[in-house]
C-alpha cells in the first residue's frame, strides 16, 4: 500500500514540475514574441531595422510610415518615432541583424515547441496524426493512443509518401499522354476540316449562283460542327491542363515536405497524404473525329430547277389582302390571279388602289421556293414582303420598305424593285419565275424556272417580321403547285 502511494505521489510531483517548466517556457516564448513583434503591423518583423532612438520595425512598415507622414518643417527628412516620438532621419535606418537572427531562431523554435505546454514536440501520435510533447501524451485527450518518437515514426511515413509520389507521377504521365493525343486530334480535325472546306469550295465555284448558296449553307454547318468539336477537344485540353497542374502541385508539395525536418515533415502528414490521394485519374470523354457534315456536289442534279424544287412549297393568295380589282380562280394544278373589277367591301388589310396581294403562307426560318407562271408578255411583280409592310399607294416598293421583288412591264423589260429600280437585261422574258428564299442567310433569289438560269439576287437582307409571298397582277398569272 505504501509503495503504490509513493509511486502515485511521485507521478503527481513529476507532473507539477512539468507544468511549472511548461509555464516558464510559455512565458519566455510570449516575451520573446513581444520583442520580435513590429509595433506597426503587429506581426513578427520582416527585415527588421532600427532607428535613432533604438526602436525597431519592419523595413517596409517604417518606410510606409514615413511615406504617409509629413516630415519636420524645420528639418526636412526628419520624422518622429511612432512609439517614443523622438526624431529620426529617414536615411538613418539600420538593419538589425541580431534581431533578425533572433526572429529566425524564434520561428524555428516555435515550430518545434508545443503551443499549449511550451515543450519540445518529440513524439508523434499515430491515432490522431499529431506531434506531441510529453505533457500532451499524458493528457486525457491522448490516453491509450499509440505514440512513437519522431525519429521512429518518420521512416514509415517517408515510405508512404514515396509511394504517393510514385502514384501521382504515374497519373501525371497518363494525363500528359492524353493531352498529347488530344492535341494531335485537334490538329487532325483542323486538317480534315480544311480539306473538306477546300473540296466543297473547289466543287461549288464552277456551279451556278444557287450552287454557291448551297456551298455557303454547308460551309456554315461545317464551321458550326468544327467549332462544336474543337470546343469539346479544347475543353478536354483545359481539363487535362488543370489535372496536370493539380498533380504537379501535389508533387511539389510532397517534394517540399520530404525536404523538411522530421518534425515539420510529420506536421499534418496525414492530411497531406489524404489530400494527394484524393486526386483521381478521370479520363475526359473521347471526342470522335467522324465528320457528319458531308456533301458531294457531284451527286447533285445539275438542273437548277430540280435542285430548287427540293425546297419547293405551295403558296396560295390571301383573299383578305387582295385588291378589289383582283380575281382568284382555283384548280388542282395552279391558282390563277387576274385583274377584274369587283364590287366588294374593303377590309383594313387590303391594298389601296394597287392591284396586288400577299400570299397566305408565312416564312420565318429555313429555305423555301415557289414558282409563278407569268406567261408570255405578262405584266406584274412577284417576290416576298414583310407581313406588316405598308399598304399605302405612295410607298416605294423597295427592301427598305419591306419589299423584295422583281417587276415585268411591257416596253420596260424586267427590273428589281430597288431604289432606284435596277434594270435586269434578259435575253428572254421568263414565263415561269422561281422565287427562292433563305431566311437565315438573308437571300432572296429569282430564277427563270424554265431555263434554270439566274435572274437576280437580293443579298444581306434583314427581316424584322415574318415574310409572305407578294404579287402585283396587271395581267393574268398563276401560282404553280407541287404534285
Amino acid at each position: 500500500m505504501g509503495s503504490k502511494y509513493y509511486v502515485l505521489l511521485r507521478d503527481q510531483v513529476g507532473l507539477k514540475n512539468i507544468s511549472r517548466k511548461a509555464m516558464a517556457s510559455a512565458i519566455f516564448i510570449k516575451k520573446l514574441r513581444e520583442e520580435a513583434t513590429c509595433p506597426i503591423c503587429l506581426e513578427l518583423m520582416t527585415e527588421p531595422v532600427s532607428i535613432d532612438c533604438g526602436h525597431s520595425y519592419c523595413h517596409q512598415c517604417i518606410v510606409g510610415f514615413t511615406g504617409n507622414q509629413s516630415s519636420d518643417t524645420s528639418s526636412p527628412g526628419t520624422f518622429h518615432c511612432p512609439q517614443c516620438c523622438k526624431p529620426f532621419q529617414s536615411g538613418s535606418l539600420r538593419p538589425n541583424k541580431q534581431l533578425r537572427s533572433m526572429i529566425q531562431t524564434f520561428k524555428e523554435m516555435n515550430q518545434s515547441m508545443c503551443n499549449e505546454h511550451g515543450e519540445q514536440l518529440h513524439l508523434f501520435c499515430e491515432n490522431d496524426g499529431q506531434l506531441l510533447c510529453w505533457c500532451c501524451e499524458r493528457s486525457p485527450q491522448h490516453k491509450g493512443h499509440f505514440t512513437a518518437t519522431v525519429e521512429d515514426a518518420c521512416p514509415g511515413y517517408q515510405e508512404k509518401l514515396q509511394k504517393a509520389v510514385t502514384k501521382l507521377k504515374f497519373k501525371e504521365s497518363i494525363y500528359m499522354q492524353l493531352k498529347l493525343d488530344t492535341t494531335q486530334k485537334i490538329s487532325s480535325w483542323e486538317k480534315k476540316i480544311k480539306h473538306e472546306e477546300e473540296r466543297i469550295h473547289s466543287e461549288f465555284t464552277n456551279l451556278h449562283t444557287f450552287l454557291h448558296q448551297e456551298e455557303e449553307f454547308y460551309m456554315h454547318r461545317l464551321e458550326k460542327e468544327k467549332e462544336q468539336k474543337l470546343s469539346r477537344l479544347q475543353d478536354n485540353v483545359a481539363y487535362m491542363d488543370n489535372k496536370v497542374e493539380e498533380l504537379k502541385n501535389g508533387i511539389l508539395e510532397l517534394d517540399k515536405k520530404c525536404q523538411c525536418s522530421a518534425r515539420n515533415f510529420l506536421q499534418g502528414i496525414k492530411d497531406t497524404l489524404s489530400r494527394v490521394s484524393a486526386i483521381n485519374l478521370e479520363t475526359p470523354e473521347d471526342v470522335s473525329l467522324e465528320l457528319h457534315t458531308v456533301h458531294s456536289v457531284s451527286e447533285l442534279q445539275l438542273s437548277v430547277r430540280k435542285i430548287l424544287k427540293c425546297h419547293q412549297v405551295n403558296v396560295s393568295p390571301d383573299p383578305d389582302t387582295r385588291n378589289q380589282k383582283l380575281l382568284i380562280r382555283l384548280n388542282e394544278e395552279k391558282t390563277t390571279i387576274y385583274p377584274r373589277y369587283l364590287m366588294e367591301s374593303q377590309t383594313s388589310e387590303r391594298w389601296n388602289d394597287i392591284i396586288c396581294m400577299q400570299g397566305h403562307e408565312r416564312f420565318t426560318s429555313g429555305r423555301h421556293y415557289f414558282e409563278v407562271e407569268m406567261g408570255a408578255g405578262a405584266e406584274g411583280a412577284v417576290g416576298v414582303c414583310l407581313e406588316n409592310a405598308p399598304r399605302d399607294i405612295d410607298i416605294v416598293r423597295e427592301p427598305q420598305s419591306g419589299f423584295w421583288a422583281i417587276r415585268q412591264r411591257k416596253g420596260k423589260g424586267c427590273s428589281a424593285l430597288t431604289f432606284p429600280p435596277t434594270f435586269i437585261p434578259l435575253r428572254n422574258q421568263p414565263e415561269v419565275i422561281g422565287i427562292f428564299l433563305d431566311c437565315e442567310a438573308g437571300i432572296i433569289s429569282f430564277y427563270n424556272a424554265t431555263l434554270g438560269s439566274h435572274i437576280y439576287t437580293f443579298t444581306k437582307a434583314s427581316f424584322s417580321h415574318a415574310l409572305r409571298p407578294y404579287f402585283e397582277a396587271y395581267s393574268c398569272f398563276s401560282l404553280l403547285q407541287t404534285s
